[in-house]
């Protein structure tokens, strides 16, 4: 594929995926910056994916998005139980033993899952949709629990689902991942330093 096939393949994308794909860059962006309003774009985005990912035969990825809309509110819940300021949350850090146990689930899930959407039904990238969909889920409950390690299953998810969605031509998503991707380093590193100055206190 050349440039020029991409930016076409872009500006020639639906106002839905754009749509979710903008709310979604604005949710990490607070996300980031652990503010409490990630989960009102974030509530937006998933919802909006639902319709995106299931157009694109990516039935897992769409299953996991009516999830999100249910954990979006329970994190904004959790959340606002442990704010450090009026928008922004303390972090807590994880053993090595219980993330080796989510990674586990994570993987096994996928395994699962892969399968049965391969046997079952008509689902391009069976298995890497099925890995983005387990691995974003215990991300997601991470990332609502406040542990710093969220962003290493998010960078890793990140990664799989470029490949993914490029080869669907989700482009707008493809560059919405991308941004995902450098933010969730970013993420990483604000998160841990924020951990360590919280600790040091």
């Amino acid at each position: 594929m050349t440039l020029s096939d991409f930016i076409i393949g872009f500006f020639g994308s639906n106002l839905v995926e754009v749509s979710a794909a903008i709310c979604g860059f604005i949710c990490i962006f607070l996300l980031v910056k652990g503010n409490i309003w990630n989960f009102a774009f974030g509530f937006v985005q998933v919802t909006l994916y639902v319709w995106v990912f299931y157009q694109a035969k990516l039935y897992s990825d769409a299953g996991l998005h009516v999830l999100y809309m249910a954990l979006q509110i329970y994190g904004w819940w959790h959340w606002s139980k442990n704010l450090a300021t009026a928008t922004t949350v303390n972090v807590v850090s994880m053993s090595h033993k219980h993330l080796g146990l989510y990674a586990s689930v994570a993987l096994l899930g996928a395994a699962l899952l892969g399968t049965l959407m391969r046997s079952y039904t008509d689902a391009d990238f069976a298995y890497a949709d099925a890995f983005t969909t387990c691995a974003s889920l215990v991300a997601f409950i991470l990332m609502t629990r406040r542990y710093v390690v969220n962003w290493l299953f998010w960078i890793v998810v990140d990664i799989v689902a470029i490949g993914v969605y490029f080869q669907k031509g989700l482009y707008p998503t493809v560059i919405l991942y991308v941004c995902f991707l450098i933010m969730a380093i970013i993420g990483l590193y604000a998160w841990q330093k924020q951990y360590k100055s919280h600790t040091l206190d």
